[in-house]
């Protein structure tokens, strides 16, 4: 019965922020897998600690490339999984910070579409050097990211200010990795194509690796805005929040 209870528990929200009633396209996971992420936090913050580590060694070669001065700008998958692991920690340790929330949030969101829209759009060219085995990985361990900026609305407000960073950093570096690379090359994730190669029609595999960066900087934008805006109509924010 303990044990049953104990399972049960992992999926229950006691102790846990409130939902607030968002609507589904704001808070799409069912909420079982938001309590259950929640509850888990600690090892949730163990893995993304760990893909952190497994990707600033997956860039090394790119690093090895790259003007150090630049180097903040490239590993952009192992950066917003250190976020979410920092965002996670600090709820969790009762030090909150919203800046850290939105930046989480965007890079869970962008990151976490971003990887796999690439791999689909350039799979023959990324499976001609890639274990089936890695792809399918990188494939899915993204896509669990976006499933983890999902559960950051239920202990963020998302603050006009703290979105306000997370869209100029993110807003940065797709200026740098695809429009002003300031130093040397763009520094965005390698292609398996070169920037200007013709992939579909005219298209460039640049252009087509900006389109969707930008998107999803955007649409981040948006949803964190539109969360906090739901917050105050649903009465979970005050005015002077």
């Amino acid at each position: 019965m303990s044990l049953a209870r104990d399972a049960r528990g992992l999926f229950g929200g006691d102790g846990l922020p409130s939902p607030e009633g968002l609507p589904r396209w704001l808070a799409p996971l069912p909420r079982w897998v938001e309590n259950f992420g929640l509850n888990l936090a600690w090892v949730v913050v163990a893995i993304n600690l760990a893909g952190t580590a497994f990707g600033f060694w997956y860039y090394r070669f790119q690093f090895a490339e790259t003007p150090l001065v630049m180097w903040p700008f490239v590993p952009d998958s192992p950066v917003a999984t250190l976020f979410i692991a920092l965002s996670l920690a600090l709820w969790k340790l009762g030090r909150n910070n919203e800046y850290l929330n939105a930046l989480a949030f965007f890079g869970c969101w962008k990151l976490g579409f971003w990887t796999p829209f690439t791999l689909v759009v350039f799979a023959d060219g990324f499976l001609a050097y890639t274990a089936t085995a890695m792809y399918l990985f990188l494939f899915f361990s993204h896509l669990a990211m976006v499933v983890q900026a999902f559960l950051v609305h239920r202990y963020s407000d998302f603050p006009v200010g703290a979105v306000f960073v997370a869209l100029v950093w993110y807003g940065v570096n797709d200026v740098v990795d695809y429009f002003v690379p300031i130093v040397g090359d763009p520094h965005h994730t390698n292609l398996p194509f070169a920037d200007f190669a013709a992939v579909y029609g005219d298209v460039t595999a640049l252009q087509l690796a900006a389109a969707g960066a930008v998107t999803l900087t955007l649409t981040a934008t948006f949803l964190a805005l539109s969360t906090r805006i739901k917050k105050f109509e649903v009465g979970a924010l005050g005015v002077d929040d």
